[in-house]
């Protein structure tokens, strides 16, 4: 079945291409390379998409959808998926690398066979963009491929399972979503739509794979890959619809190649999205009912892997075709680096009011806080009580989120390093510390319902896991999270890494998400109120707070006093007229960095407080308690020993 998949995913690729390959030459001004290129590439690049699937595919099914032995070994379901993932991985790898040469050939021209040269391949690694990201994903591929091969218990899938999809991610950051106008939503939204269709594509051939070998646990994976799916459906459409709406016209949707390539795609994904409402409806009541009744889910799941094969062909041929010249805009300068243009000086107006939605960030801030929130109404049905507290704290850290990213402020973060500098702030002092105040690890636990006795785990034993793991444990070493908190903004800024990446839009999303964990990590260390794998003291505590804050005080007070300016080549390259004194607006986020830093110490040390009086008041009530069980004997013994002290010392006195 995956060999079959893969071919019809090479063919399709390489039929759309033959639609339009000499436009896209054309429009390029570049000499036809020959056909071995033209239509070898886009078949070698579908062929390696539906393998690095296949793998995403089977290690979801080893990690969530088919449960481990007792002991944390993989049961044999488990080891043969991952055994699955680790040839898929290879087929990827091989794809990818032969990719490098074949990028090459498209790009300059030259015949394959010119491409090839090791000397040529090296020089197009150095040089095009696109060479570089497939030698990339051939190296993650290769060390998936390793991984793959080493591991025997379960606790490694769920790791090994985030590296496969991060094989994806070069693609998602190279070609026609990475430039022009927008590229900003492009990129994300294409972000989205891949690792939804991963999971989505790649646990439906897992499944199938598994129903066809009779594994164990049928109802359950099917039960689950069903969850998956429909959510992997609506995110994927949601990003189809925005990134097609950045690339093209309403009007051109059905005049030009590329609009029907899209409306195709989009064709699609609709049967897709029948075809499994169909399966929720008949094949999983037919496996309740009798789980070797694997015919009905076969079927339908046969029909949507060959669906997905032509879905991803048609994805390759898309990324392969032209947009419509009147959908192509010369950006200016602005436009260009940052995928927007800013109407003016960020005042306040503009940073409170002129919003622009991030698709990574400010829907994650979203879907928090509603999962939080739905699982505080949990509770309350269930008739249990949970801190309102809480629950402020972590919507207003939701909050923060939001507007770090998504309002003015995420805006003109990467335009002006003063407005970039307070939402690191707030994303690294502020809301996670509201969002290790709420507990969210303690809600789950006490919302989420545990697996029955000899069931398979669910969400909870995998939260449960997850948090008595050597990972975690070392994580929330003292001394690792206050390294990892404080040693970042050292490393980022001063290292040099900030000057070098600042004009790449991953760098920004890999600062932000740094900025959110690494300050979580401490804060959920110093002050959270969920269980930990290692308790701290608090005098500990106390150190770590007030260790970190000299280390926070000294970088602003450095920004503050340099005199070059970090990333002045690319603040210049903007062309923003208004923010010509990047000294100064450095050392306006040194000073913010310097005063910002005073805001969580209070909010931690009144948290704190709040914690050590509530323990006081819980160790009196168990102490009155206990007095009240046994007539205050341990009160009664004191009082007996001081009586005898008295009677010695009076002895002793006469």
């Amino acid at each position: 079945m995956f060999v079959l998949a893969a071919l019809v995913a090479g063919l399709v690729a390489a039929f759309v291409v033959s639609l339009s390959a000499s436009k896209a030459l054309a429009v390029l001004g570049i000499p036809d390379p020959g056909a071995l290129t033209s239509y070898g590439l886009p078949a070698v690049r579908a062929i390696g998409e539906l393998a690095a699937v296949v793998a995403v595919g089977c290690l979801l099914l080893a990690a969530f959808l088919v449960p481990p032995q007792k002991n944390g070994v993989l049961d044999v379901d488990g080891y043969r998926a991952v055994r699955v993932a680790s040839n898929a991985a290879l087929v990827w790898a091989f794809c990818a690398a032969l990719l490098v040469p074949l990028t090459g050939s498209d790009t300059t021209g030259q015949p394959l066979s010119t491409a090839m040269d090791p000397n040529n391949v090296w020089r197009t690694i150095s040089l095009v963009e696109m060479a570089s990201a497939w030698a990339w994903t051939a190296g993650l591929a290769v060390v998936l491929a390793v991984g793959c091969r080493l591991v025997l218990r379960w606790g490694w899938t769920p790791p090994l399972l985030g590296l496969a999809l991060l094989t994806l991610m070069p693609l998602a950051v190279n070609g026609h979503s990475s430039a022009g106008g927008s590229h900003d939503l492009a990129t994300n939204s294409l972000i989205l739509h891949l690792v939804a269709a991963a999971l989505w594509a790649g646990g439906l051939l897992a499944l199938l794979a598994h129903a066809r070998g009779n594994g164990a646990y049928m109802g359950v994976a099917a039960r689950r890959f069903s969850t998956i799916a429909g959510i992997a459906f609506v995110v994927m459409a949601a990003s189809g619809v925005i990134n097609s709406l950045v690339r093209l016209p309403l009007h051109d949707v059905f005049t030009t190649t590329y609009g029907l390539l899209i409306v195709a795609k989009s064709a699609a994904l609709i049967l897709l999205g029948v075809l499994g409402f169909a399966q929720r409806k008949r094949a999983l009541p037919a496996l309740v009912a009798d789980p070797t009744a694997r015919g009905p889910l076969i079927r339908f799941a046969s029909i949507e892997a060959m669906l997905f094969a032509v879905a991803i062909g048609l994805g390759v041929g898309l990324g392969r075709t032209p947009p419509p010249p009147d959908a192509v805009k010369v950006p200016t300068l602005t436009e260009a680096e940052l995928g927007y243009n800013l109407e003016g000086p960020p005042t306040f107006g503009r940073l409170a009011f002129d919003w622009r939605f991030d698709l990574l960030f400010g829907t994650a801030a979203i879907v928090l806080a509603v999962l939080y929130l739905v699982g505080v109404r949990r509770l309350r049905r269930r008739g249990d009580q949970w801190p309102a507290g809480r629950t402020v704290a972590w919507v207003l850290g939701c909050v923060v989120l939001l507007i770090g990213t998504s309002s003015g402020i995420g805006r003109y973060s990467p335009a002006v390093f003063s407005v970039h500098m307070a939402s690191h702030m707030a994303l690294s002092m502020l809301a996670p510390v509201l969002l290790a105040l709420g507990g969210p690890i303690t809600l789950a636990l006490r919302a989420l319902s545990p697996a029955g006795k000899n069931e398979p785990p669910g969400m909870r034993e995998w939260i449960l896991a997850g948090l008595h793991s050597p990972v975690s444990r070392f994580l929330t070493q003292p001394v690792v999270a206050a390294t990892l908190f404080v040693g970042g903004f050292y490393a980022l800024y001063l290292g040099g890494i900030f000057d070098s990446t600042v004009d790449s839009h991953p760098a920004h999303v890999l600062m932000t998400l740094h900025f959110l964990l690494s300050g979580y990590l401490f804060y959920w260390v110093v002050i959270g109120v969920d269980p930990s794998p290692r308790q701290v003291q608090p005098v500990t505590k106390l150190a770590m707070v007030f260790g970190s804050l000299p280390f926070h005080a000294f970088f602003g007070v450095v920004l503050m006093s340099m005199d070059t300016v970090m990333g002045a080549w690319f603040y210049r390259s903007l062309g923003l007229t208004w923010n010509t004194d990047l000294l100064g607006d450095q050392r306006l986020g040194g000073g913010i960095a310097w005063a910002t830093g005073e805001i969580p110490l209070v909010l931690v040390m009144m948290a704190l407080l709040i914690q050590w009086s509530r323990t006081d008041e819980r160790a009196a009530k168990r102490y009155d308690r206990a007095a009240d069980r046994d007539d205050d004997a341990e009160l009664a013994a004191h009082n007996a020993m001081f009586r005898e002290l008295a009677r010695r010392e009076r002895e002793a006195g006469r």
